[in-house]
């Protein structure tokens, strides 16, 4: 193996290893109490259970008002059926004054109830968010396969949880105070209507349990997944479409189309038809409630022994005690929806979320095991670039681009890596910049905020010309004349127009070419003025003379270049070259007496 220029590279401390995410629930309660026990216990709690009493206390109210209607609805019945006029008027005027109450009470408590879950959604988003921008984790999502569309989880899935977790929990509490207010009314009427609803209700939430549980559940998870399939090929369309449209590849990206929406189509007609089974097992449920009421109490209004409107608020509290206890049966279809949000959410919480508590009690737990060998590519920081017994894998496999790679450059130095397709140049620097750790060793820069990593194709967002420049940093403090000047030095001038408007905001990732979107990345780096300047093939859409130019500006900065590029008139801009010549091999020297 040649022998790399020397420099004394320093111990890093040692890192705590992490044994991999937490263990998968064992159940579906299990799971929502894991995602659901942070807001109810964490900072947030105080806001959480004043907003749940509040519409607690809404709901007692609503409670009580049902019972007082209901027994009003009987009191008219039996002064029509008796024709006592001033009883019937009286019932009348009691009503309308019990429902100038309710009405209200109906729309705030919802109001308050929609903006609960809303609250809820800002919090576990913001939280979900912390996890998967933190560690780039996003990075190593999108290089993984077991995880599909974390963004539609982030943005649908959490809302649909918070939502339905809201819904549900007030419904449990609903039907609690439902049961407790309405039995006493059943039970002062008829013993037997109770005991029968009690049998009739558990009979019924056995039967949606054994029939439709597991299958319903399972093919709304399905379907979550082939719909977001769906949507992201579309999405890929238009993020691609000139790509697609020069190559005249409609056709191939119709049948990707055409596949995953008939993979949706498929499951969503099984789950049309499971969903019909249950309609129909519901429906049967719930009408024969209008009449089973009336049988068993038919003989105790025919004899006599029951007025008519006694009937009719025995009919309304059996249906409200019923909707009670057949809370399962009733929302069946929507809990399985649910559930299957669940285990979305549960999936990607153990991907973003897991991984940094794993971290924080792994460095406690592991701390005595320092002499055990890490599987890692350590980062150290130090005031030179460097790499000592560097082992470069492909993430997931135990393929190895580059083998005991070691070298040390000066903070003015630049090197050149060069090498046949395939060798490992991009994935050296990706090692360099942190995103790939796979493998083994030691890489040394300075801090990671004073590395500037620019990729072939360049990262620009739509928005102000200012923001374009101190992306990633927007309240750096940089003066208007330093922005003009970086657009100038890289050719860019006339974008801020005459006279400058840094603020006007444009699609910038439409309205340049790829030249120009390098050389606006480029721009960003003598604005902020790096340390390190990683570029990968960051010039490659531009034309010698740009090219110089810009290589030329970077090398009067002071910073240390790290470059990987084909033309050999970028090679006078380095002091030192890095040859990949394949199976892990390398060569490494300096540039005698070319370099500007």
């Amino acid at each position: 193996m040649p022998q790399a220029i020397s420099a004394t590279l320093p111990t890093p401390p040692q890192i705590p290893q992490s044994h991999g995410a937490p263990t998968h629930a064992a159940s579906s309660w299990q799971r929502f109490l894991q995602l659901a026990k942070p807001f109810w216990f964490g900072d947030a709690r105080m806001k959480a259970w004043g907003l749940l009493a509040t519409l607690v206390l809404l709901m007692l109210c609503e409670t009580r008002l049902a019972v007082l209607l209901n027994d009003e609805a009987g009191e008219l019945m039996s002064a029509l059926a008796g024709r006592e006029s001033d009883r019937f008027w009286s019932a009348v005027r009691t009503t309308l004054v019990l429902v100038a109450i309710a009405a209200p009470c109906y729309a705030i408590y919802y109001f308050m109830r929609d903006t609960f879950a809303n609250h809820w959604r800002r919090w576990l988003t913001g939280r979900f968010l912390d996890g998967y921008l933190a560690e780039r984790r996003y990075y190593s999502l999108a290089q993984q396969s077991e995880l599909d569309n974390p963004d539609q989880r982030i943005a649908e899935d959490i809302n649909t949880f918070t939502g339905r977790s809201i819904h549900f929990l007030l419904i449990l509490i609903g039907s609690v105070m439902q049961l407790a207010a309405f039995s006493a009314v059943l039970w002062s009427i008829s013993e037997a209507l109770v005991g029968f609803l009690v049998v009739y209700a558990v009979a019924g939430t056995v039967g949606a349990m054994y029939l439709f549980g597991r299958p319903l559940i399972t093919l709304n998870f399905a379907q979550l997944r082939k719909e977001a399939d769906l949507r992201f090929s579309l999405i890929q369309v238009r993020e691609s479409a000139e790509s697609i449209a020069f190559h005249r590849g409609e056709a191939q990206e119709r049948a990707q189309i055409d596949a995953r929406f008939d993979a949706a189509f498929r499951n969503y007609a099984r789950l049309v038809r499971r969903q019909c089974a249950l309609n129909l097992f519901q429906r049967a449920f719930t009408q024969l409630t209008l009449v089973l009421p009336a049988v068993i109490l038919a003989a105790d209004v025919l004899a006599g022994r029951l007025e008519v409107g006694r009937a009719v608020q025995a009919a309304g509290a059996f249906a409200m005690v019923l909707g009670a206890v057949a809370l399962i049966v009733d929302n069946f279809e929507s809990l399985s929806r649910f559930v299957a949000g669940i285990d979305r959410l549960d999936e990607l919480s153990r991907r973003v979320l897991a991984p940094a508590q794993d971290a924080k009690v792994d460095a406690v737990a592991r701390a005595p095991a320092a002499e055990q060998p890490d599987p890692q590519i350590r980062h150290d920081t130090a005031d030179f670039v460097g790499a000592q017994s560097l082992c470069v894998t492909v993430p997931g496999t135990q393929r190895v681009l580059i083998e005991q790679l070691s070298f040390a450059l000066a903070m003015r130095d630049a090197l050149l890596i060069t090498g046949v397709s395939g060798c490992g140049k991009s994935s050296l620097l990706r090692a360099l910049a942190g995103l790939w750790r796979e493998g083994s060793g030691r890489i040394c820069h300075p801090s990671d905020k004073s590395l500037f990593f620019l990729p072939q194709r360049p990262y620009v967002r739509g928005g102000s010309l200012r923001g374009q420049l101190l992306y990633p940093f927007p309240d750096a403090a940089v003066q208007d004349a330093d922005l003009l000047r970086a657009l100038q030095d890289v050719q860019l001038g006339h974008l801020a127009g005459e006279p400058p408007a840094l603020d006007a905001e444009q699609p910038w990732d439409k309205l340049l070419s790829m030249g120009e979107q390098q050389r606006l990345a480029l721009a960003r780096v003598l604005v902020h003025k790096p340390d390190v300047v990683v570029l990968d093939e960051a010039t490659s859409a531009l034309d010698a003379e740009n090219e110089a130019a810009i290589y030329a500006r970077l090398r009067s900065s002071g910073a240390c270049l790290v470059s990987v590029a084909h033309r050999e008139a970028v090679r006078q801009f380095h002091t030192h070259h890095l040859s990949l010549t394949g199976g892990g091999r390398w060569q490494f020297g300096p540039i005698v007496g070319e370099h500007a």
